[in-house]
């Protein structure tokens, strides 16, 4: 199953291709209907996904260069589970999209979007530390010629800044990968993920992997002070190239931080813990602080980008339930909504080719049902309750304030700041005298541009409302996830570690210790899900 979800796309896209150059609409139909094939069988694996389960499901292991060990492993579980549903999902709706945004090399657009969807889908299931890398290489490619044929004015600057940034972080993961997999046990290589969960390495060698890992992920993410490439990447790329960008691209390394670099090296991941946390944080403010001057709506919605993964990184460092389920479903949150936003940025700069905030006003009068949906998916950015940002931001903010009160206390000015540029943005282009003559003849919405939209919006409602299906199949999963860092953390000395004054070693005791529904101390009894209650449908419920 999981085999057929990642390479479905790339056949889709040498079949697409093959095809003849000047059939463009036979081209749009065949990369379209091919691409919600994998979307199908996701939905397959969702349906046969067991919820009670917190371990690896559809596990496919098979020798792939025995020499060294590597195999070809793939296995989903609660906390990649709805990223692949996340990937396959955008991804059609990119491919629609593109009818009528992409107008030059069509097939050769089709197939890098589809090979991209290859690239991610494998690097969140991947099980093989070296074919996680692979799989991590691979999505620089179609990325690159995304951002370089079909970008901006400064498409080449932007598109070699987004490969050189990662590339660099992706080298040092490799060292690290490889020091990791000779070390995991004697005489013979292993990068096997799930055995090197059981791997305790010494303190000083934990420091410098994870050092190496968290460079990596953190470039991705990206992190202050390492989120330069991400503006020019975003505002050169064109519209479907970003919103791959900031909806699934950006969420490998947030992923990295959850699936490698935190449960492999948990002790040194906890001493890293005030530091990130704290660049967490001044990433929210900076974000949001920049995102409010900018004059052009895209650079708005890119530098949100870095405001909102901050708070998916305070999210995942918190290290207790609420915490980390929030950072996931903030991650798919914001996936969906700055992937919205960034589509209704690329409708308007179809229309009239320009994003400056300045040449707008009063478009609310003329293009009414593309308003709404603006306006849906900007209350969606700032948190507003009812819309899946809300659920998404509590339960973070609650994990952190159990982490660390002060840092969350800073945090929370975040989501104060988020909907000031998010609405002044809003009041200055919807709102007032439609005074450009050149807004009063665009035409509202296409019935393509909706069919796109109407699933985004859909989804926005939806989590917002009822997320427990979201956060039931995550809960086993993230309860099983920290249970494994307090065992690898009590079995390493971490006499000569060195935790910050005022951060708690992460679950293991202190102020930051208290869990709703994880075992408090290693060696107890897990005291199983919350107990089911009326109307719930025994969801688990933070």
């Amino acid at each position: 199953m999981l085999s057929l979800i990642v390479f479905t796309p790339l056949l889709a896209g040498v079949f697409v291709l093959c095809m003849q150059r000047e059939q463009l609409n036979a081209i749009r139909r065949a990369a379209f209907f091919l691409s919600l094939i994998p979307f199908g069988l996701s939905l397959g694996l969702l349906r046969g996904f067991n919820p009670t389960d917190g371990g690896m499901q559809f596990v496919e292991s098979y020798a792939w260069i025995p020499q060294f060990n590597i195999r070809y492993q793939l296995g989903v579980d609660g906390l990649s589970l709805w990223l692949v549903l996340l990937t396959t999902f955008l991804t059609p709706l990119v491919v629609l999209a593109a009818w009528s945004d992409v107008h030059k090399r069509l097939k050769e657009y089709m197939f890098f979007m589809l090979a991209l969807e290859t690239g991610m889908l494998g690097a969140f299931v991947a099980l093989d530390l070296f074919l996680f890398y692979v799989f991590w290489e691979v999505m620089l490619v179609p990325m690159y010629f995304l951002i370089g044929v079909w970008g901006g004015a400064r498409r080449i600057y932007a598109a070699i800044k987004f490969v050189l940034f990662t590339m660099v972080g992706g080298l040092l993961m490799l060292v690290a990968i490889l020091y990791l997999a000779m070390h995991a046990q004697a005489g013979q290589p292993s990068f096997d993920l799930l055995r090197l969960y059981d791997v305790n390495l010494p303190l000083e060698a934990q420091r410098w992997l994870f050092a190496a890992f968290a460079l990596a992920f953190a470039i991705k993410v990206p992190m202050f002070p390492l989120h330069t490439w991400l503006p020019d990447a975003h505002v050169e790329a064109p519209t479907g190239g970003s919103v791959i960008l900031a909806g699934i691209l950006l969420k490998l390394g947030t992923y990295g931080f959850l699936r490698f670099a935190i449960p492999l090296f948990p002790v040194a991941a906890a001493e890293a813990t005030p530091y990130i946390a704290t660049l967490a944080v001044i990433g929210i403010v900076y974000g949001a602080l920049v995102a409010m001057v900018q004059p052009d709506l895209k650079k708005l919605v890119a530098y949100s980008s870095v405001s909102h993964l901050g708070f998916v990184m305070l999210g995942l460092f918190a290290l207790n339930p609420q915490g980390v389920m929030g950072g996931i479903y903030q991650m798919l949150n914001h996936g969906l909504s700055t992937g919205a936003l960034f589509l209704l940025v690329g409708v308007l700069y179809e229309r009239r080719h320009t994003r400056l905030i300045a040449e707008f006003g009063g478009l609310w009068k003329q293009l009414p049902k593309y308003a709404v949906c603006f306006l849906i998916v900007m209350l969606s950015s700032i948190g507003l309750p009812g819309l899946n940002g809300f659920v998404g931001e509590f339960l973070i903010l609650m994990g952190a304030f159990k982490a660390q009160p002060w840092l969350a206390a800073v945090a929370t000015s975040g989501v104060v700041l988020g909907a000031v540029y998010m609405l002044w943005m809003f009041q200055r282009v919807m709102f007032g005298p439609l005074v450009n003559p050149a807004n009063a003849v665009l035409p509202d919405l296409s019935r393509i541009e909706r069919a796109v939209l109407i699933p985004l919006l859909v989804m926005i409602v939806l989590m917002g409302v009822y997320p427990a299906p979201f956060l039931s199949r995550m809960e086993p999963a993230v309860t099983a996830y920290l249970a494994r860092i307090e065992k690898k953390m009590a079995a390493v000395d971490t006499s000569s570690a060195t935790f910050a004054n005022g951060f708690p070693l992460p679950l293991g005791g202190g102020q930051g210790e208290g869990t709703m529904y994880a075992a408090a101390r290693l060696g107890e009894p897990h005291p199983g899900p919350l107990p089911e209650r009326e109307g719930d449908g025994g969801a688990a419920l933070p």
